[in-house]
């Protein structure tokens, strides 16, 4: 039997207690002799990521102790935290930043001494039994944290430099007969997805690199995973044909392998990504996007050609392999992230683990439909709609829903179609959502990728704002409850549009962006130049910074605000949410303000993730004058009448 009831007061099986409480996030999957591992990031104990493995029986066990946390902050995003051996595994540790050793069967011991240096992209040398890894030292006298490739050997944790002199430094990949090392490196103001050079080297009977060459890469080139054939060739992604496409060194001339218009490539937000892997000498598995959607495919080398493996998969992450199998995590938008094997031979596939246990009949979801629309500078964007969907309940007639316009963050990243419960939570209580892949996110090529150069705060606000008119115009949703909310660089978005456009009638900043100048001058190393192409070099171009900082045109503010804040950010500090949130107060604005202690950016622990989402539910039925079918904690709301 339906029920009749207003769109937003529709009673949910998606709640905020499944939400937050089941649901792991994966990374770092890697296919190592009889076991595949991963990393499992679990809201229930705090946020903590616990080192999981699988055996060829199908045991499945974690690793690490509850008191361990494999988490590195290199970059304050971390990555690349583990390696494997036949001897055990090596992890960075979240607590001290220590890399600890740790045995089969026997308790970790720390390798590194305790100090200020924090390490990724772990890669382990057999040969010289030691770990290659990327440095970033936060014991410098004056100025920022300097960034190297190092050795440290196995036997007694002593450090040696390998490569210094750029900004940052990432994937080190050794030659498999351990003669040759490659990685990367680029220079500030770049960040990986903008310029990136690729290095090789000889690796002398002592370790240290000899003759070095620059093989790919520059100011305006990206380059993605160096990887290595059993044969000894040098593969790279790399974007210099518009698209990050796979290319290879062979015989000193660089290769492209099946260019297509399509992203072999990510932005390195983290360490440790991988969309492709070696199975066996003469063929690639690797995930690829065309048109934002994610698909698994197989190259043969010795022809390059590349035949997908059917699958419906549409988000495919950290890819690893060997000659029989390969293993990913993936989701599809009909089911949640899940960690896949698949056997290559039979071309059987497997689930493994799945991000929650909860079981909710596939009924219940709404289907994300592609859209795309008219923007400003007469060009097209792109995103996903989802209709409001709850098989119990129908609206009355002639209502149209709420829309929540999602802004994703970034702003270099991309929202995908696979199924995310947050945005179901609130498609099956009677919002429409649109979920934005805004001028600026990757997975559509490097000229939309570059949309955002030196217009942050307007291309992605402009297609935030094009998205939502262009539902209200096809009577979609209603124009007079139109919502957007958004995390991180996607909070900006959130408070540039409810500034300096008048289309939003309320907004949710998850640890967002106010002040783009206190933003310059006080965040970490690995973002600390990005503004200089997203906005412009400061402070030559202060003025810009000005015009774009929500925080100086309270004035032009009119919609209700919440605001939620880890307050151990480093990457936007909390200052950002509270000078933003006192501006609201004084000018007389319904503004909430949600502070979490101990949550850092991007929120980990379930009872904070329940407590935002329930708040934000909360506010928006106090804005909008609708009832809650449930009882929900209250939140506080100033200058609510």
């Amino acid at each position: 039997m339906t029920t009749t009831a207003p769109y937003g007061a529709w009673r949910s099986p998606i709640t905020s207690d499944l939400i937050a409480g089941g649901a792991v996030r994966f990374s770092s999957c890697k296919v190592a002799g009889d076991k595949i591992f991963w990393l499992e990031s679990r809201p229930a104990q705090g946020g903590r990521n616990a080192l999981v493995f699988r055996n060829s029986n199908g045991a499945i066990a974690d690793i690490t102790p509850p008191n361990f946390n494999v988490r590195t902050r290199a970059h304050e995003y971390g990555g690349g935290a583990f390696a494997v051996d036949a001897d055990g595994v090596y992890f960075c540790n979240d607590a001290d930043q220590r890399i600890y050793r740790q045995a089969w069967g026997e308790m970790p011991v720390a390798l590194t001494p305790a100090g200020k240096r924090r390490y990724a992209d772990l890669h382990i040398d057999a040969q010289h039994k030691s770990l290659i890894a990327v440095c970033e030292d936060h014991g410098v006298a004056n100025g920022e944290p300097e960034n190297s490739l190092i050795e440290i050997t196995l036997a007694d944790g002593k450090i040696s430099a390998l490569a210094c002199g750029y900004d940052f430094y990432s994937s080190p990949r050794l030659s498999p007969d351990g003669r040759a090392l490659a990685w990367l490196c680029w220079r500030h103001p770049n960040m990986p997805w903008d310029g990136t050079e690729l290095w090789l080297a000889e690796r002398g009977a002592g370790g240290a690199l000899m003759n070095p060459k620059h093989v790919a890469g520059g100011e305006e080139e990206s380059i993605f995973q160096p990887e290595w054939s059993a044969a000894g060739e040098l593969y790279f992604v790399s974007d210099r044909s518009g698209w990050w496409n796979l290319y290879r060194l062979r015989n000193d001339n660089i290769e492209a392998v099946h260019p297509m218009a399509a992203e072999f490539g990510l932005p390195q937000w983290v360490f440790g990504l991988s969309t492709y892997a070696f199975a066996g000498r003469d063929q690639i598995v690797c995930s690829y996007a065309v048109h934002g959607v994610w698909r698994l495919g197989k190259i043969d080398l010795n022809s390059e050609t590349l035949t997908e493996i059917l699958s419906s998969f549409s988000d495919i992450g950290f890819l690893s392999a060997d000659s029989s199998r390969v293993a990913f995590s993936a989701a599809s938008p009909t089911d949640v992230d899940a960690v896949i094997e698949i056997d290559l031979a039979s071309g059987n596939m497997e689930t493994i683990r799945r991000a929650s246990d909860a079981v909710i009949p596939a009924q219940n979801f709404s289907t994300p439909q592609g859209i795309e629309f008219a923007t400003d500078n007469n060009v097209t964007s792109f995103g996903y709609f989802y209709p409001p969907h709850n098989p119990n309940f129908a609206a009355p007639n002639e209502e149209r829903p709420p829309l929540i316009v999602i802004s994703h963050g970034g702003p270099t990243s991309a929202t995908t179609n696979a199924l995310k419960l947050g945005i179901q939570y609130w498609t099956s209580r009677g919002f429409a959502v649109l979920d934005v892949n805004y001028g600026g996110s990757s997975g559509l090529g490097r000229e939309y990728r570059g949309r955002l150069n030196g217009a942050w705060g307007v291309v992605d606000r402009a297609d935030c704002v094009n998205g939502a008119r262009h539902l209200v115009e096809r009577g979609h949703v209603d124009g007079e409850r139109l919502i957007i909310r958004g995390s991180s660089a996607g909070g900006y978005t959130t408070l540039c549009a409810l500034t300096f456009a008048d289309c939003f009638k309320a907004g949710a900043s998850y640890y967002g962006v106010s002040d783009l100048t206190a933003l310059a001058k006080d965040t970490h190393k690995f973002e600390s130049r990005y503004l200089d192409r997203l906005v412009g070099p400061y402070p030559a171009a202060a003025a810009i910074y000005r015009e774009r900082s929500p925080i100086n045109y309270v004035d032009r503010l009119n919609a209700p605000v919440i605001f939620l804040q880890g307050l151990e950010d480093k990457v936007v500090p909390a200052s950002q949410a509270e000078t933003m949130v006192a501006a609201l107060k004084r000018k007389g604005l319904p503004v909430a303000y949600i502070a979490f202690p101990g949550e850092q950016h991007g929120f980990r622990r379930s009872e904070t993730l329940k407590r935002a989402l329930d708040a934000e539910l909360y506010f928006y039925a106090k804005v909008f004058g609708f009832n809650l079918p449930d009882t929900i904690e209250s939140i506080a709301i100033d200058n609510l009448a």
